[in-house]
């Protein structure tokens, strides 16, 4: 593992960050976590609405509770992670299911809000994705606090939740495209 990046440094990437697609970006990654700390990196997966990310621990909850259907599927900025891990090898470490280069911000993404990857649709959860002592373990304590300050909050840095709404076929390399509302709902 490379050396932890201080907040300084994590702040001067931030503009690169967070100049991501709004719309039809790409998925960068995926990460089955069948046990604690142990990951696989397979180039394709399925999502399902029973199952989350297929061959992922998520359905078997935590710590003796069910799992949480607002956090069935964890996703990163892929632009984040590359800075906050340094290596494409790092990137697992962070625990997400998945990374995309695309905006993640509130105001592009917010709860609700429908998107494809593949022949998936999943929609964001408003369960906040923050960085907990893991994360600060495996990329620094400053790394911690640049995606859970204030600024890393707004900007959600550590990511966002999603749900599987219509299961599907994902692969590295997809596009990822917001659903876009159907005015004759409103």
């Amino acid at each position: 593992m490379p050396r932890h990046l201080s907040y300084d440094e994590l702040q001067a990437g931030l503009p690169h960050i967070l100049d991501a697609p709004k719309d039809n970006g790409r998925l960068e990654g995926i990460v089955l976590r069948p046990a604690v700390d142990e990951r696989r990196e397979p180039g394709d997966a399925e999502l399902t609405a029973a199952a989350g990310t297929v061959g992922d621990r998520w359905r078997e909850g935590k710590r003796g509770n069910p799992p949480d259907p607002d956090a069935q599927i964890c996703i990163m900025s892929a632009r984040a992670i590359a800075l906050i891990a340094q290596e494409r090898d790092n990137w697992a470490a962070a625990g997400d299911n998945l990374f995309i280069d695309m905006d993640l911000r509130p105001d592009n993404m917010p709860p609700g809000t429908r998107f494809t990857i593949g022949s998936a649709l999943l929609e964001v959860t408003p369960k906040p994705h923050l960085g907990c002592y893991k994360f600060a373990d495996r990329f620094g304590d400053d790394a911690e606090t640049f995606v859970n300050d204030e600024q890393g909050r707004a900007n959600r840095l550590r990511g966002i939740y999603a749900r599987v709404i219509e299961d599907g076929h994902i692969a590295v390399g997809d596009t990822v495209s917001k659903v876009k509302a159907d005015a004759d709902a409103a």
